[in-house]
């Protein structure tokens, strides 16, 4: 399952619950999605707002570097174990999900930028996370 957040062209914003990325690009194209507030048809994914807990003015700089850190590592782990690694083909591997040759999954790897243009210029949404390094 996956919680996207919508907007309509009046900008009306809400939140649209699916299966996966596909679901939601079958449900868009099959006229499907409308806005609860004005039944709008015209509906557009938009960035889910997140927000970072600041650390607390007592703590030391140290402090809130080691759990920084933490979180890094946290991430770091998470994605390690929650996504296939298909190195220097992600764009290609990208491309077979987004156009339905290969089953949806998560994945990680690297790109060109290059690569990253074409992506973007085919709709394929996805995010850069820097590489924790285990010494530090």
């Amino acid at each position: 399952m996956i919680v996207f957040d919508l907007k309509c062209l009046q900008g009306h914003k809400f939140e649209g619950w699916f299966d996966d990325g596909k679901a939601y690009e079958d449900q868009k194209a099959r006229g499907l999605l409308t806005c609860p507030v004005c039944n709008d048809a015209d509906i557009s994914k938009i960035p889910t707002a997140f927000s970072i807990k600041a650390a607390h003015p007592e703590k030391t700089p140290a402090l809130a570097q080691k759990e920084l850190a933490k979180l890094e590592k946290t991430l770091a782990a998470f994605i390690e174990n929650n996504f296939d690694n298909v190195g220097s083909r992600f764009a290609t591997e990208a491309l077979k999900i987004h156009y339905g040759v290969t089953e949806p999954r998560n994945i990680r790897g690297t790109s060109t930028q290059e690569e990253e243009k074409t992506l973007k210029e085919e709709g394929i949404g996805f995010i850069k996370i820097p590489v924790v390094s285990d010494d530090g």
